[in-house]
């Protein structure tokens, strides 16, 4: 039986290519559309069983945010992620953002079938070599100072990186909305957003964990260069 589902990416060519090869397989692709930061609102309108994510630079900041939106909304919805091979962490990154598999952008299209099948069956869809460099990079931490700082700002966009320093600066809710611009209520989900994704149950802790990570070293020329 085939599988239903969407395929994004951030070539438009490409995902067609990729929806026209699946289609031939007997697979029902629901859409193929392009760039992949656009893949919520595909999955969300079109609630697919499973969603080809591909993505040309999966070590961006930010490059993930839409697998946990699609995650969050429609949590029933399998993800593969399909892309270069970024770092070991990099691999892990999709996987804590609520992603299925992840498949090598120059897989043949036989290996990408086989991950949507067993995406969809509920199995993890990545070669265990992929996935043992991903373990074996996270058991070892102290081989790279910077990587988690790293990690934890490539979970966050650009927006919720200036969210992050303006409230490790104090600021309140109101505060942060006046200086960015947006409704407090606004403001207050990008806070919450924040702690979230940092795995933290409040601001003060948010505050201490950039900190002691030198996140906010990197976050503040990050942020800056954004504007």
């Amino acid at each position: 039986m085939g599988v239903r589902l969407v395929v994004v990416d951030d070539h438009r060519l490409h995902a067609e290519a990729l929806a026209s090869a699946l289609k031939l397989r007997g697979h029902r692709v629901l859409a193929a559309a392009a760039p992949a930061a656009g893949a919520a609102e595909v999955v969300v309108s079109r609630a697919p069983e499973v969603c080809l994510f591909g993505t040309a630079a999966p070590a961006a900041a930010g490059a993930f945010e839409p697998v946990a939106r699609i995650k969050r909304e429609r949590p029933q919805v399998a993800v593969v992620v399909l892309g270069p091979v970024p770092s070991p962490r990099g691999i892990a990154a999709a996987f804590a953002a609520g992603a299925s598999g992840y498949v090598r952008h120059d897989e043949r299209i036989e290996g990408v079938e086989r991950a949507l099948l067993k995406a969809r069956a509920g199995e993890a869809a990545v070669a265990p070599q992929l996935l043992a460099g991903a373990f074996a990079e996270l058991l070892n931490p102290a081989a790279q100072p910077d990587d988690e700082a790293q990690r934890l700002l490539a979970l966050l966009t650009h927006r919720e990186v200036e969210v992050l320093v303006r409230v490790a600066e104090g600021e309140g809710t109101r505060l942060i909305a006046a200086g960015m611009g947006i409704a407090p209520s606004t403001a207050r989900t990008h806070v919450q957003r924040v702690l979230m994704k940092l795995g933290v149950g409040s601001r003060l802790e948010a505050a201490a964990l950039a900190a002691r990570t030198g996140l906010l070293d990197r976050a503040v020329p990050r942020q800056r260069t954004a504007h």
